[in-house]
Parts: structure tokens; sequence; C-alpha cells
């Protein structure tokens, strides 16, 4: 990408599906670390901008790290918004994570309020704590309750510990759309959320050791 034609290196999964893993770049992605732990899994990834990738890919990931203001300009900028609506309506597989998880909902308090990609209605409050002992952000591990059943939490215990950077929540208007909650700053927020083939994090599985790679393992 950038370099002339992109090419999408393939594996075999274990089902004998052909997986290409496209990880949507646009300068405000933790791309490589979300890289290298699909790496740790010999899952062979893409990490690109060009909208013909992303369209080719079996699998979509989209990461995120700092504000939600900067990292809509940069997508409009990219002219990536029209490609990821389509793609996650396409039935692609389609994984957010932190930031990437936040503008996936239909608007953020963020920069001032920041309208986001509303492809799960709901919203994107800044904590409010409670307790002088809850810093915002929240930095380190916490434990994620599932309440409902998902493929991307097979074999993972209910409570695990994951690692989260975040001084924003997802609020999903609906409950339905919640996969796992998590306690902080005096509220049960929701951590985890899915629609169809869309599914998100608000942590990192990719900083979250071994039962990091095994969502991300049963993502592919």
């Amino acid at each position: 990408e950038g370099r002339g034609k992109a090419v999408l290196r393939c594996f075999k999964s274990p089902i004998n599906v052909l997986i290409m893993i496209a990880i949507v770049d646009y300068r405000a992605g933790n791309v490589t670390s979300v890289q290298l732990a699909f790496k740790a899994l010999h899952a062979e990834t893409v990490v690109t901008s060009d909208a013909a990738v992303i369209r080719a890919a079996s699998h979509v990931v989209f990461p995120g790290v700092g504000a939600a203001g900067a990292a809509m300009q940069n997508l409009r900028d990219l002219g990536l918004i029209p490609v990821l609506k389509e793609v996650a309506a396409s039935g692609v597989p389609f994984l957010g994570i932190c930031l990437g998880t936040q503008i996936l909902l239909s608007s953020s308090e963020e920069d001032g309020g920041t309208p986001t990609l509303d492809l799960i209605p709901g919203r994107v409050p800044r904590f409010v704590p409670t307790s002088p002992c809850d810093k915002v952000p929240q930095i380190g591990w916490n434990q994620v309750h599932f309440v409902r059943s998902h493929p991307v939490v097979k074999n993972i215990a209910d409570n695990s510990d994951f690692y989260f950077v975040h001084s924003y929540y997802p609020a999903p208007a609906d409950p339905v759309f919640s996969i796992g909650t998590t306690d902080y700053a005096g509220i049960t927020f929701t951590s985890m959320m899915g629609r169809d083939n869309l599914v998100a994090t608000q942590f990192h599985p990719e900083k979250s050791g071994r039962v990091g790679l095994k969502l991300l393992e049963n993502f592919v």
C-alpha cells in the first residue's frame, strides 16, 4: 500500500478457509502491536489504508488510539468512511479495538462532541469518577463479565482480565449489543459489544497476553 499494488498474504485456517486480514491504518491505530499479535498466531496481515485492499479482505481489524475528532478527520481525509460502512454491512468479520470501538457508535463526547460512524446505535461518554481512587484514564487490567455468548469469547473464562487504556467508554443504545461488561469509576459499562458480523472491544486484546490472543484466534 503506497508502493504499487498491494498484495494480501494469505494462509489456510484449521477449517481450510482462506484468511486475508486487513488492519486499517488511519493514522490513529495501534497497528504494530496488533499486527504482532496476529503474527504470533501465524496469521498473515496487511496494514493498509487502501480501500480496494480493505474490500478484498476476508477479515477487517479496526484498531485505534487517540482522540475521536482527529480519528474521524483522518477517516474523512482518507476516504475510508464509506468503505468501512460497506465492509461492516457486507458480512465480513470486523473487529474494532479501543478507539476503533468507540467510533463505531453514533457519537462521542470527546472533542466537544464528535459524530462518529453510527454502525451501532449509541454514544461514548467520559468517565466521571465517584471516588478519588478511580483515575481517568483507566490504565491497567480489569475483568470482563460476559453477558451473552459469542464466537469470539469461546473457551475464554468469564471475568477474565484484559488490558485497558481509556477515558471514554462505549454506551450502546440497546443492551442487546453488549457482549461483555466491566466495572470502573462507579459504573458498569459495555467493554465488549457486537452486532451481526461486527464485534468490538474497549480493551486491547493484543496487549492482554494469552487470553487476548485466544480472543484474536477465535476472531480468525
